[in-house]
């Protein structure tokens, strides 16, 4: 059996990881966390109410491979997601801008109620700044529709997590897993191969310079209330700091409670101002950092294979990371078959 490191046990690292060891693989998987799961890590608060640690994450797709891919490991929940934004009066409106909304608001000021004044906190520069397909991942809509994706096909949250179905990926007799340790590369001598998911500038000790991440700051509290809102995230429209707040026990599954409900705030901020944790690889409308990241990309390094957000410096979904992942792993075990 050939030696293989995976660096990082979130989402991609942990696919990856099983692919390779239900061929065979022996698979050390490290994180430098303390826990795994990556991003999608969540746990159950003291109030028995389910938080996504790092944001919410809801899986949606219409790719049934990974939708099938997924389900070994977890039974799930139905759940299709709504969006409010509350306008400066303290009136909800429907996300994606819809028929209803367009008539709230007029639909000559939905730029500036929806789009500039969260895609500026979100990136740190100006609109014009930013990349178009940045800015229409959600398109407005001339009908009644109230969904957040109306067009995915899978729409479901792991009935018990994804903490736990994390778990269950690598739970694995091929795969061992190893928190609270920091990669490396005197590492690399004692693998066949390895899997990466740490910043791809980094690793190469950002020898052509530093590509650009956004990150969250992340304010969790506990109110003495059964409920605030009617949907589980509420976008603002303000020139405050925030971008959203989620109320968890509106997701079905996260919990009931009921004198008490747990929301979180969403502070976006450079990542040098969150202790370096990178979540959003910057995509402005000049093309700068993914020109910068192609130059990376391009060095030859016949034993690393990057992987996840922070490897390809790709800004992905759920489901797109596990669509990708699956592909580098069977790209690799093709070109491995003679062992």
């Amino acid at each position: 059996m050939r030696n293989i490191l995976v660096v990082g046990a979130g989402l991609s690292g942990a696919v990856v990881a099983r692919e390779l060891a239900e061929r065979g693989f022996e698979v050390k998987v490290i994180d430098k966390r303390d826990h795994i799961a990556g991003n999608v890590y969540d746990f159950v608060n003291e109030h028995g109410i389910r938080i996504h640690k790092y944001g919410p994450h809801l899986f949606h797709t219409n790719n049934k491979e990974v939708f099938d891919w997924l389900s070994r490991f977890t039974e799930w929940i139905p759940y299709k997601h709504k969006v409010k934004a509350m306008l400066d009066d303290g009136r909800l409106v429907t996300l994606p801008v819809n028929k209803e909304t367009k008539e709230i608001v007029g639909e000559e000021n939905i730029v500036e109620t929806f789009i500039r004044p969260y895609t500026e906190k979100m990136w740190g520069m100006k609109l014009e700044e930013v990349s178009p397909n940045v800015i229409n991942r959600v398109p407005t809509r001339d009908d009644d529709n109230e969904l957040y994706f109306p067009d995915d096909e899978f729409q479901f949250v792991p009935k018990d997590g994804y903490s736990k179905m994390v778990q269950s990926i690598l739970n694995h007799e091929n795969i061992i897993v190893k928190l609270n340790v920091n990669f490396s590369k005197n590492m690399e001598n004692e693998f066949d191969h390895i899997f990466n998911s740490m910043p791809i500038d980094e690793y190469y000790d950002f020898c052509f310079g530093k590509l650009e991440y956004r990150s969250i700051k992340f304010t969790h509290v506990n109110i003495p209330c059964p409920k605030i809102f009617p949907v589980s995230q509420v976008n603002f429209t303000n020139d405050g700091p925030f971008t959203r707040i989620v109320e968890w026990k509106n997701i079905p599954g996260h919990g009931y409670n009921t004198i008490c409900t747990s929301l979180t705030y969403e502070e976006p901020c450079h990542f040098s101002e969150n202790n370096n944790e990178r979540y959003y690889p910057v995509r402005d409308n000049s093309g700068k950092y993914a020109d910068l990241y192609k130059r990376y990309e391009r060095l030859e390094n016949a034993k690393v294979t990057f992987i996840g957000r922070l490897g390809r410096y790709a800004y992905l979904d759920m489901d797109q990371c596990i669509n990708s992942a699956l592909i580098i792993a069977k790209k690799f075990l093709k070109n491995e078959t003679s062992y």
